[in-house]
């Protein structure tokens, strides 16, 4: 009787571990660390943080034909958020966003969103290119933290927004 018992708690016990998502993987250190992933809590100061990353992919292909760009990214040792301004300067974990800029045009926008995708529609077929640049919350860019997509959409692109 006594056997059955632990055979029946241990049952329970597996269960209620799939159940609330407790992964034994994790525990054994094979699973990434939240902190790999997602980065550094917000809760405490970094000191000495590590330089502020952007990567930046192609555009996914399969949409140009279609008229629609969209670029994934990512950043590494900077939080994507909408907090603007000098003050912000001192946050750690540091702050930032996106510029990004369309065919050497002398305007840009701001991206706080961390979304990881820009998304563009309705550029005429030709060549093209999005220059993306990691900024601090000043719209001060950081070093080295700026790059350039080129792509073209093909003649007969069809500019239907519904992507």
């Amino acid at each position: 009787m006594n056997k059955a018992r632990i055979t029946l708690l241990s049952v329970l016990m597996t269960g209620s571990s799939l159940i609330y998502g407790i992964d034994s993987n994790a525990q054994s250190g094979t699973v990434a660390s939240a902190k790999e992933i997602r980065g550094a809590t917000p809760y405490y100061e970094i000191p000495n943080e590590a330089p502020a990353k952007l990567i930046v992919d192609d555009p996914l292909p399969h949409l140009l034909a279609k008229g629609v760009v969209w670029i994934q990214w990512r950043v590494e040792n900077v939080h994507i958020a909408p907090v603007f301004g000098k003050a912000a300067l001192g946050v750690s974990p540091r702050l930032g966003h996106l510029h990004v800029q369309v065919d050497d045009l002398p305007w840009w926008w701001a991206d706080p969103s961390n979304i990881n995708t820009i998304d563009l529609a309705g550029l005429p077929p030709g060549p093209h290119k999005i220059k993306v640049t990691l900024v601090n919350a000043n719209h001060e860019a950081f070093p080295g933290q700026s790059r350039i997509v080129k792509f073209t959409i093909p003649e007969g692109a069809v500019s239907d927004h519904s992507h």
